[in-house]
């Protein structure tokens, strides 16, 4: 006995009997289909195959169970930029860009010489979100981008392949791999959930090592902080991605190791997202 049509319509209306909403079940058939999400409203009563029905509903039923829709297409857009994502990494977040335009702010407000060539560090930088983003809008920069995760390096790396885009990228854990040497500028979206946080299961399917950070979430703000200033030429800034809780905390830690002009940005949300401060001393290195 024939089976009836399972057509585009079908599909999109099955995946919201499994909990989807409506957005979601679009992107995953439009990803699937390779096609924009204006053709599934013009060929709703298309049908599809066997297979393609069968890739479908599996691809709803791990979204459903809390799956990332990046982990699943492969992919996010951050900045205007298409980024390549996998679990190896952290799915960026829009409220993360508070602190990309926070450090395009800085670049732009440093003197321009023709000698001048801004240096820039990203400590974690995962898939290379906040690096790529900032040399995509300021190509005179150079970027340095760090990562204790040689696969998440790794997609870092084609990313910025992918956008054509050329950086530094250095293997191992925050200024390690940069013994010695001085920026204008760094900037960091480390672990800082706390472990026990009730909110971890729900972001089961993303890296706990890029997550979680110590009792309270602080430890390591509290390493970069401590070490920024060695790596700092006078007058750089560091700029940090925070809990929304911990603002008060940042800006102590900042004050303790001799920041200036300490002030925290707030996210889309308006929640104190990130905090930052000028190092206008000279360390020793």
């Amino acid at each position: 006995m024939p089976t009836s049509p399972f057509t585009v319509a079908d599909a999109l209306a099955w995946a919201c009997t499994q909990g989807l909403d409506r957005l979601d079940g679009h992107l995953l058939l439009s990803h699937l289909l390779e096609r924009p999400r204006t053709w599934l409203l013009a060929h709703s009563d298309t049908e599809l195959d066997a297979a393609t029905r069968s890739r479908f509903e599996h691809t709803c039923l791990r979204r459903a169970q809390g799956e990332p829709l990046a982990y699943i297409v492969g992919e996010k857009e951050f900045f205007g930029l298409a980024l390549q994502v996998s679990p190896a990494v952290l799915v960026p977040r829009p409220d993360t860009e508070t602190l990309v335009q926070w450090a395009l702010s800085t670049l732009a407000e440093q003197p321009v010489t023709s000698a001048a060539v801004p240096t820039v560090l990203d400590l974690g930088t995962g898939s290379g979100a906040i690096a790529l983003a900032i040399a995509h809008a300021h190509p005179a920069a150079q970027v340095t981008a760090v990562d204790a995760s040689e696969a998440a390096l790794a997609i870092a790396q084609t990313n910025a392949r992918a956008l054509g885009l050329t950086l530094r990228f250095a293997l191992g854990s925050w200024f390690a791999p940069v013994a010695g040497q001085r920026f204008d500028l760094i900037v960091s979206n480390p672990p800082y959930i706390a472990e026990g946080d009730p909110h971890l299961p729900a972001l089961q399917f993303e890296p706990r090592q890029a997550l979680t950070a110590g009792p309270d979430g602080l430890d390591d703000l509290r390493q970069i902080i401590a070490q920024a200033p060695a790596h700092l030429s006078a007058g750089g800034w560091l700029l940090l991605e925070h809990g929304y809780d911990q603002a008060v905390a940042v800006t102590q830690l900042l004050h303790e190791q001799g920041f200036e002009q300490v002030s925290t940005h707030f996210d889309l949300g308006e929640q104190p997202r990130c905090t930052g401060g000028k190092f206008t001393k000279t360390c020793p290195g």
